[in-house]
């Protein structure tokens, strides 16, 4: 497996910028600044899959919103003038108000030579561990569980025990939709060797359908289930009592489970629970897959050692095809645990508050100084900003004005911060219009370092194509700015490699103190070598590469022996009442990612759920007055969004769901993490993002509007969202008061004063059509009516720029039929196309369908939505037999 150098014309091959799976890709450039994209079948996390995020990485490399020259105080600089300027605000708030008055908030988007840059200069240099990044709001708590049972934050497995395992447990986890690639691979052990899959999640979601049981636990309770399995290994005499010499605590944290009382706490029928611990007690080769669902909650590091002490008491870990495995939801965010990104943290899982660590650690940088204590992790370090106990602040690659919980306290907090530098690919986030100082970052496909993904293996990340305007790697800008600090030998890199084999020999110390992390057998690789690097799984020693951890028994904890930890339920923060009275989960969707400032790029992708929604029940609907596709407005403690209602049975009554990607930019009343309260784990400082608690009722709109234009519209409307088209751009819009004039609204919308126009209007009913044309070619079309608005809109969203004239119509002509919604974004099938083929070819399965369509053929987490419309198409006909 080598690298292709992109300017003698082979592929490149680096990783996917997406999720924790750190799927190989193969990179084309195009020569004309585009890259063709596809998996790499060399690769061992994906064997050439990707998803459908994956294989539209081509549509995201546009530059019409990136930043391309440093920014200071809204002008467009050079970097002599930016990068001094950074350092002196930054040295000159620590000379008046200490180390403790800055922070870094950084991000799993970097690279892990960028992270381990930023980490020195603020823990050893700056003397401040006010470092953390947006993987506190992802896995945290399962670095605080595995440091607690096993000493260091250690994933014992590997992606190959899903193909070996009989059971596969998936917590928290919408792995079908997160993480496809890993989903497609459970699925092909199970029709190879028969794997049963269990699903543990509140919500009916995609994974679901593929499980053969779905246990939809009460929220948050997630503690007295796995006690509850934990009791019953114990009562059915499971416990492995050879491997229990290898653990302390067994008999407290046995006390502990049988406190609690699964059934009540859960909502699940005994027989369901039961079924479940039989299941997973006569299973040896058991993997209990978790995530987000888990993590992100106020009792997450509890949740996380429950399920640990599982496989402890039986010693179903570091064996193939079983132990715990958490499935990251960043590209580096495993490389940002291992040098230290994290506020309680030194690199190479050495811990800040161990003084010989620190000592050891400050002699290998020749650093000034050390932290000697934990800094603020991100909830807390929000809340110092706006206190305005920390006065200078550095963000990277992050959108922390959307992605924090209480997100319009954060955003005013940053927005009243003394100085505030965000590096990123531009300048068009909520965070980015807040901050004093721009600096242009390197791109996905343009940088050069490594990323690690969820079963620890090293991948290098290549630049295929070259910075555009003055954007710079991540590593050169922090450098750049230490070095102006006065600390220029420390930083004085001219390449990735040279931090890469500084960082694997501070790992040899790591290994010679007793920790897991140890790469030192990479710590004098050639320049050459690393630039062919091929993924390896660490740890990579002269002793030892890869492989699994713990079946032998030994731990990285002071005696050497796992913990397993007493831990009970604890119920969310913050209970239903009277004034708020729903639960309200959030999450991803399949198609977009974090923020949207890569994915959102992409037509495909925007193509399947082009609007923010909430998931109501159809009990809850019905009691509010919420009609299907009408608009919700929810409202918390903290905040108030507004939403278009999706009427299920997804989710239980008293529950809701909503995505939580939109931004300003693309949504103002969906930033879904305003209504978030701050509540974070004791331990792991990780947000409780899955339990917030919400008032719901109708959004009293008056008037709705769906729009097309070929240009980007700056839509003015109390609620709006946009999305991007292969025509240009489609948008939702709403409101209470109408406005006096709609065509000079619509033309003030699409920002065509003179375009000749089309108009129907019936005022009296509220209804209005505008079409704008210059010559044949049409340029906009709005259509207004004081309901939701039908229309053809999948259609008229590929009209824009064609000759149109039956777009004021709102409907499609005979000859162009409407493919609908789409389903499969991997090859972009629509929902009519699929329904007219079911209808005609007699399609009866998801097979048929991806051999007639090729839908569902790919990434395959469009396949139960596929096996729905099969369900629906064929209902009829069968109940007439």
């Amino acid at each position: 497996m080598t690298a292709a150098d992109p300017h003698q014309g082979g592929p490149v091959r680096s990783t996917c910028p997406y999720c924790g799976v750190g799927c190989g890709v193969l990179l084309r450039p195009d020569g004309a600044g585009g890259l063709g994209v596809e998996g790499d079948p060399d690769h061992p996390a994906n064997r050439g899959r990707l998803c459908s995020k994956g294989l539209a990485l081509a549509e995201t490399i546009g530059l019409d919103d990136r930043l391309l020259a440093p920014r200071v105080d809204g002008h467009d600089t050079d970097w002599d003038t930016a990068l001094p300027h950074v350092a002196d605000r930054f040295r000159e708030t620590i000379a008046e108000h200490g180390p403790d008055s800055v922070a870094f908030y950084v991000s799993g988007q970097m690279l892990t030579e960028d992270y381990y840059v930023a980490n020195k200069l603020m823990k050893g240099f700056i003397g401040s561990a006010n470092i953390d990044t947006n993987s506190r709001l992802c896995m945290a708590s399962t670095v605080a569980g595995h440091k607690r049972a096993f000493g260091t934050d250690t994933v014992p497995g590997t992606y190959d025990d899903l193909d070996q395992a009989d059971l596969i447990v998936l917590t928290g986890s919408n792995l079908a939709w997160c993480h496809p690639v890993l989903h497609q691979r459970i699925l092909a052990a199970r029709k190879r060797r028969g794997t049963k899959i269990v699903v543990i999640d509140p919500r009916r979601t995609a994974t679901c359908d593929a499980a053969d049981l779905h246990l939809a636990l009460a929220p948050g309770s997630d503690v007295a289930l796995f006690n509850g399995l934990l009791a019953a290994i114990h009562d059915q005499g499971a416990v492995d009592r050879d491997y229990a010499r290898h653990v302390d605590g067994l008999d407290a944290a046995l006390a502990a489970a049988g406190s609690d009382r699964p059934e009540h706490l859960t909502g699940l029928p005994a027989a369901e629970l039961q079924r479940f611990y039989d299941l997973w007690i006569r299973t040896d080769k058991v993997v209990t897959v978790f995530s987000q669902g888990v993590n992100q909650s106020s009792s997450g590091t509890d949740k996380v050692n429950a399920i640990l002490n599982g496989h402890l008491a039986t010693g179903r870990i570091g064996r193939p095809g079983m132990g715990p495995f958490s499935v990251t939801g960043q590209p580096n965010a495993m490389g940002g645990r291992e040098v230290g990104g994290l506020a309680n943290q030194l690199a190479c899982h050495l811990d800040i508050e161990n003084p010989d660590h620190r000592r050891a650690v400050r002699e290998f940088w020749g650093a000034p100084a050390i932290a000697a204590t934990p800094g603020l992790k991100a909830v807390d370090m929000f809340r110092a900003v706006g206190r305005g106990e920390i006065k200078a602040l550095w963000i990277i690659h992050s959108n922390p004005a959307v992605t924090m919980p209480d997100a319009d306290a954060v955003r005013a907090a940053i927005a009243g911060c003394d100085f505030v530098a965000v590096s990123d690919v531009t300048a068009n986030t909520d965070t980015a219009r807040l901050a004093h100082v721009l600096l242009p970052a390197a791109a996905w496909g343009e940088k050069d370092g490594t990323v690690t993904n969820s079963d620890r293996t090293i991948s290098r990340q290549r630049a295929a194509l070259p910075p555009p305007g003055q954007a710079r790697p991540d590593w050169q800008i922090i450098a750049g700015v230490a070095r102006r600090m006065g600390w220029r030998d420390a930083f004085d890199y001219t390449a990735p490699v040279e931090i890469f084999r500084e960082y694997a020999g501070l790992s040899r110390i790591s290994g010679l103190m007793g920790r897991d992390f140890d790469i030192s057998g990479l710590a004098t690789l050639r320049d050459i070598d690393y630039a062919a690097m091929a993924p390896v799984r660490w740890p990579v020693t002269a002793q030892r590469q890869g492989g699994r951890f713990f079946a032998d028994g030994r731990f990285f904890t002071e005696t050497g022996r796992a913990n397993m930890l007493p831990v009970r339920h604890r119920a969310p923060a913050a209970n239903p009442d009277r004034r708020h009275p729903y639960r309200l989960n959030t999450g991803r969707l399949r198609d977009q990612w974090h923020t949207m400032t890569r994915s959102a790029k992409s037509p495909r992708l925007s193509a399947h759920r082009p609007e923010p929604f909430c998931e109501i029940h159809p009990e809850d609907a019905t009691a509010l007055g919420i009609a299907p596709a009408g608009l919700v407005e929810l409202s918390s403690p903290h905040g108030r969004a507004i939403l278009r209602a999706l009427i299920t049975t997804d989710v239980g009554k008293g529950e809701l769901f909503a995505p939580m990607h939109w931004t300003g930019e693309t949504a103002p009343s969906a930033r879904i993490d305003a209504l978030v309260a701050p509540a974070t784990d004791p331990v792991s400082g990780q947000p409780e993002s899955k339990a917030a608690v919400v008032a719901a009722r109708p959004y009293a709109a008056t008037w709705y509007a769906f729009a097309v234009s070929a240009a980007p519209m700056t839509p003015d409307a109390p609620y709006w969202s946009r999305a991007r088209t292969r025509s240009g751009w489609r948008a939702e819009l709403a409101g209470t008061e109408a406005p006096a004039d709609w065509e000079a609204q619509a033309r003030a919308l699409f920002g065509l004063p003179d375009a000749a126009v089309q108009a129907v209007t019936d005022p009296a009913r509220g209804h209005h059509r505008f079409a704008f044309h210059d010559g044949d070619r049409l340029l906009a079309a709005l259509f207004v009516a004081p309901e939701p608005v039908l229309a053809g809109r999948d259609y008229l969203a590929t009209v824009p720029g064609t000759d149109a004239p039956e777009a004021i119509t709102g409907r499609a002509p005979a000859d162009r039929p409407d493919p609908g919604p789409v389903v499969c974004s991997c090859f972009d099938v629509g929902i009519n196309t699929i329904l007219a083929a079911i209808e005609t070819q007699g399609l009866h399965s998801v097979d048929q369908i991806g051999a007639a369509l090729q839908a569902g053929t790919n990434c395959g987490s469009c396949r139960p939505e596929l096996a729905t419309l099969i369900a629906r198409a064929t209902a009829p006909a069968e109940a007439a037999e």
